[in-house]
């Protein structure tokens, strides 16, 4: 796989792309990540890529030129499976989306900033809009690298047991049961007798009943879809 990250502030990449299972895939060739800073696109002597939107409203907006340019630029060089634009207004991101983008070869994922991007951006050079949430940030990118480490850490070989990823919260809709380690003892805070007995049916079955009331008491709105 291959993520193409477009911005205007690739320095607030460089830790959270170069650290953990991100870096191991990189490095075991898993997927590359290239930062592209939106700057080196734009054709004024400044090297600036935002203005005043017209209709007088308050606050900066993305132009449309660097952008196109950087995307056609990518473009030319290969097929791409999305191209993504973080924004407080898309759909939110789920488990099963970053499923699904897990199984594409190319992504660009677009860091909104500013007020917003020119709107064209919108209707014409993106194909999937992504939110983390309702809330606003001051960019995209950290988005950005939550959408790459939610797809990336899925992708075969990322992590070390894989079946780790397959018991997260949201994978069935429901959330993860408690999980316990050493030691089973502590201060006289005991660890679940039945995680003990060594009995895998009975231990399956209380991990679902507790995913379930889990998920009931904290997302009834997961129980629900």
């Amino acid at each position: 796989m291959r993520i193409d990250i477009i911005t205007v502030m690739p320095e607030m990449l460089e830790s959270p792309l170069n650290c953990s299972i991100l870096k191991r895939a990189q490095d075991k060739g898993l997927v590359e990540i290239h930062v592209h800073n939106l700057r080196d696109y734009t054709t004024n002597k400044h090297r600036k890529v935002d203005d005043y939107p017209f209709g007088g409203e308050a606050g900066m907006v993305m132009q449309i030129q660097p952008v196109d340019a950087c995307i056609s630029h990518l473009k030319a060089e290969r097929d791409y499976d999305e191209v993504i634009f973080t924004s407080p207004d898309g759909e939110t991101l789920t488990q099963p989306m970053a499923n699904r983008l897990s199984m594409a070869r190319n992504l660009i994922i677009l860091c909104g900033h500013y007020k917003g991007v020119d709107y064209r951006i919108r209707e014409h050079l993106v194909t999937k809009e992504i939110s983390i949430g309702d809330y606003v940030l001051t960019g995209g990118e950290l988005p950005a690298a939550v959408i790459a480490d939610a797809v990336v850490r899925l992708i075969p070989g990322a992590i070390g047991d894989e079946q780790s990823a397959l018991s997260d919260s949201f994978q069935d809709n429901l959330l993860a049961p408690p999980v316990y380690t050493r030691p089973a003892d502590y201060n006289g805070w005991r660890v679940p007798d039945i995680l003990l007995s060594g009995h895998e049916a009975k231990i399956a079955e209380w991990r679902y009943e507790q995913a379930l009331e889990r998920t009931r008491r904290l997302r009834p709105d997961l129980l629900e879809e």
